[in-house]
């Protein structure tokens, strides 16, 4: 709720429905003495207060277009004062300003969603991870330091009277980066005729660019290699699609040569793939054996979708792919008969109730069957391996660690996967 006993009342406008906007803000603006904000704002209100017919409201408008004589008019004279501000204005707003000039206890902040979180709303991509600079009134070396960290996102702030999106352009081509990046500016967003467009080259860009825009630069994804230019196995991780959420949470290509091995994979039979996270190792197993029958479970929301299109990616067809709980799947028989007793056995991810699944697995094997549980903690290794001894008839443990080369200037370094272990059980 809004705080009436401060002078100052702050407040982010969305302007993707700016008369609603006024609407729900109808009280606060009635009860006004001085309203002040961008010019394009002030003429809006204007045209809604006409729309209105408010006849007997008397306010003083400001422009806060010059803010150094808007604060000295704000100072000169007390008054019941609401300042409209696009987005959030202690984001790179005029939030900063006030605050500098003015005591906490006459300042109300009302924030709305920035250009920011607009612009990645209409690509549709989660910004959670975007980098992002400003450059008004600075340094053009701060993009170049920015975008040589190469980033997956980053966010432009531009300055239009010095570095506009053009000229941002013109920089990602002298650093020779434009073909890493999607170049994407942004027009007056939220407005009625606000405009998105994606840059190829500098040929591409309108006339008539808004001062009131932004850019974006996103990463663009390598080539997606088809079925017959991977290797039968050991398929490098950037292959795989993966959750935008969590990148890099999958098993990598190092511990899944291992753990393809240690399957011994048959011609024939059903594996079982739980834990599946983005599918990759039951995946490549069909790669290997394209006569074995894959049954994929993963619980996380998204995943039948991941590995469906991973699937496509290495040109293999899972049989069943569920996304459930792994011990309401097992528990209720949600696979089919044919599928119901497998051969081979992949868990992964079952936290807690690691051993739980254990116990179903077991149920269901009616044959020779061979199950592999890759593991990170040392207390999982000691608690699953205490279950299985007694019931399997061979019980092998097996540590793998493994490390990747990283350039450091003219050197390299090695650095560190995380160490696994490896619980094999042959039933």
């Amino acid at each position: 709720m809004p705080n009436d006993s401060k002078q100052i009342q702050i407040i982010g406008i969305d302007t993707s429905s700016i008369e609603f906007f006024f609407e729900s803000k109808e009280k606060q603006i009635l009860k006004a003495e001085r309203i002040a904000g961008p010019q394009r704002i002030i003429d809006s209100l204007k045209i809604w207060l006409k729309k209105k017919k408010v006849t007997t409201f008397k306010v003083e408008f400001i422009s806060t277009e010059k803010l150094n004589g808007f604060i000295d008019v704000l100072k000169k004279e007390e008054k019941k004062t609401i300042i409209f501000s696009g987005g959030d204005p202690l984001w790179f707003g005029i939030g900063r300003l006030l605050i500098q000039n003015f005591p906490l206890s006459k300042l109300y902040f009302e924030p709305a969603a920035t250009s920011f979180q607009l612009a990645f709303s209409r690509l549709g991509k989660p910004w959670q991870d975007a980098q992002w600079i400003s450059l008004h009134g600075r340094d053009p070396l701060l993009f170049e330091k920015a975008i040589k960290k190469l980033p997956s996102s980053l966010v432009v702030l531009t300055d239009p009277k010095r570095y506009g999106a053009k000229e941002v352009f013109q920089l990602l081509h002298s650093l020779v980066l434009e073909k890493n990046y999607e170049f994407w500016t942004f027009e007056r967003l939220g407005y009625a005729n606000e405009r998105i467009i994606k840059i190829n080259s500098i040929q591409d860009f309108p006339i008539d660019l808004d001062p009131l825009h932004l850019v974006i630069l996103y990463k663009r994804e390598e080539p997606i290699k088809t079925s017959e230019d991977l290797p039968l196995f050991g398929i490098n991780d950037s292959v795989f699609l993966q959750n935008e959420d969590c990148p890099g949470l999958m098993t990598k290509k190092e511990i899944r040569v291992q753990l393809l091995s240690e399957l011994n994979l048959p011609k024939e039979g059903t594996i079982w793939d739980i834990g599946s996270g983005v599918g990759s190792i039951g995946l490549e197993a069909l790669r290997i054996s394209p006569n074995l029958k894959l049954v994929s479970i993963d619980k996380r929301i998204g995943s039948k979708n991941i590995i469906e299109e991973n699937a496509r990616r290495l040109g293999v067809n899972p049989s069943l792919i569920i996304e459930d709980e792994a011990l309401n799947v097992l528990k209720k028989n949600k696979i089919a008969n044919n599928l119901l007793h497998p051969d081979r056995v992949i868990i992964g991810g079952g936290g807690s109730s690691s051993n739980l699944i254990i116990e179903e697995v077991l149920k269901k094997i009616n044959n020779f069957c061979i199950l592999i549980i890759p593991l990170i903690s040392l207390k999982s290794l000691s608690k699953l391996e205490s279950i299985l001894k007694p019931k399997v008839n061979k019980l092998s443990i097996s540590q793998h660690q493994s490390y990747r080369g990283i350039n450091i200037g003219d050197d390299i370094r090695l650095s560190p996967l995380n160490p696994v272990f490896i619980l094999k059980g042959e039933i």
